[in-house]
C-alpha cells in the first residue's frame, strides 16, 4: 500500500501531465495567427498556384488567390471569423481568372465561423472552405 507521500507525488505527476495535455489541446484548438493556410484544392489547369490566406493577430490579412493577391482585414473571436478584403483585385489577370478570384473573395467574405482539427482549419459560412496549415 502506497504511503501518503507516494500518493501525493502520484497525484502531482498526474496533475502535471493533465495540465500539459490541456495546454497542448488549447494550443491545437487556437486560431493559427501568422501562419500560412493553403486552400485544400488542386491548382487550376495551367497553373501551380493554390490560394492561401495569412491572418495576423492584429487582424491584417494577406489573401493570395488563384491569380491575384489582395490585402484585407479579419476579425477572429472565439470560434467566429469575418474576413473583409480591403484592396481591389488588380487587372493583370485574365477575365476568367478575375472571375474565379472574385468568387473566392465573395466566399471568404461570407465566412462566419471556423474550426480547427490538427492542421486542418475549416472556414464556415454559406459554404465551407478547408485550409491546411503549412507546417514545414
Amino acid at each position: 500500500m502506497p504511503s501518503p507521500c507516494q500518493r501525493l507525488v502520484g497525484c502531482l505527476v498526474l496533475a502535471v501531465f493533465a495540465g500539459s495535455s490541456l495546454a497542448a489541446s488549447a494550443t491545437e484548438a487556437s486560431f493559427p495567427f501568422g501562419s500560412e493556410l493553403v486552400l485544400d484544392a488542386a491548382p487550376v489547369p495551367g497553373s501551380k498556384r493554390v490560394p492561401m490566406i495569412e491572418i495576423e493577430a492584429n487582424g491584417a490579412a494577406s489573401i493570395y488567390l488563384w491569380c491575384a493577391s489582395v490585402r484585407g482585414s479579419a476579425n477572429v473571436v472565439a470560434d467566429s471569423i469575418s474576413i473583409l478584403p480591403t484592396t481591389p483585385l488588380p487587372s493583370q489577370c485574365t477575365p476568367e481568372q478575375i472571375s474565379r478570384d472574385a468568387g473566392l473573395l465573395a466566399q471568404l467574405a461570407q465566412m462566419t465561423t471556423w474550426r480547427r482539427q490538427d492542421d486542418e482549419i475549416d472556414l464556415i459560412g454559406v459554404t465551407t472552405l478547408r485550409f491546411r496549415l503549412v507546417t514545414n
